[in-house]
């Protein structure tokens, strides 16, 4: 299994920023890129040609979109469809962000929805859970993980190739705050994830990858990367940077 080394670049980047930080990416760690780690870059809508098009060449890199629409095409301003994604050289779909789901107000039951949607519709799909400081400190981390997972998964088909669907834990208090979890809450985190994935699809979840995705710097990836059930990260600001990426990649 390789470790998926993500990020997420949010609203930042225009075309010409989004081309040349992922060329340079591409110059710091394609050549020194190990056989067990792949990259993937979620950029801005306007942006996915430009990434995808760098990386189209290189092995270990791929491109993907930060959201999607659940139809094929319609009267839905604003609105992206999984096969738009795919024609500008888009291979996965972000689900469940936190700031999907606690700024833009998506409920569970509409990622389960997008989640089904894009898998169904050719895309892989990185879905993220979490929760907020005051479910963690009520006590209730596994509570609202089982439920984000056990509603947001409900639709998948059992026998999804295990490569398609990665989960990605992020803590909503750690995200873009400067604060990680620990080594302890995260390999308890991510070993109930994985627990809840083989109740859903049995022993082939032992495949799946689990990202963890909070305050992700080069000087804390190596500690986090080493954890058990930790198959990659989801990184934010600290990817924005080509040099701080690469280390993180690189790790």
């Amino acid at each position: 299994m390789k470790k998926l080394m993500a990020a997420n670049w949010k609203m930042f980047k225009t075309w010409d920023e989004a081309s040349s930080t992922a060329q340079e990416l591409v110059d710091l760690a394609a050549a020194k890129l190990p056989d067990d780690r792949e990259v993937l870059v979620f950029p801005p809508f306007t942006a996915l040609k430009a990434v995808a098009d760098v990386f189209a060449s290189k092995s270990g890199f791929s491109a993907g979109g930060q959201d999607y629409y659940i139809e094929e095409e319609g009267a839905f301003t604003g609105e992206i469809a999984p096969k738009m994604l795919l024609d500008v050289g888009g291979t996965y779909g972000l689900t469940g962000h936190s700031e999907r789901r606690h700024v833009l107000g998506e409920d569970d039951e509409y990622i389960a929805d997008k989640t089904s949607y894009g898998l169904a519709n050719g895309l892989k799909v990185v879905f993220c859970i979490g929760e907020k400081i005051e479910e963690r400190k009520g006590g209730r981390v596994e509570e609202v993980l089982e439920r984000q997972m056990r509603i947001g998964l409900k639709d998948v088909p059992k026998d999804i190739a295990p490569e398609n669907l990665s989960v990605a834990y992020e803590p909503v208090w750690a995200i873009g705050t400067g604060e990680v979890a620990g080594p302890e809450e995260i390999m308890e985190a991510h070993a109930f994830t994985r627990k809840i994935l083989i109740s859903i699809f049995g022993e082939k979840a032992n495949e799946m990858r689990i990202l963890y995705g909070g305050s992700v710097k080069p000087g804390n990836c190596n500690e986090i990367i080493a954890l058990d059930n930790v198959d990659g990260v989801l990184v934010g600001g600290a990817s924005l940077l080509s040099e701080s990426f690469s280390q993180i990649v690189l790790a």
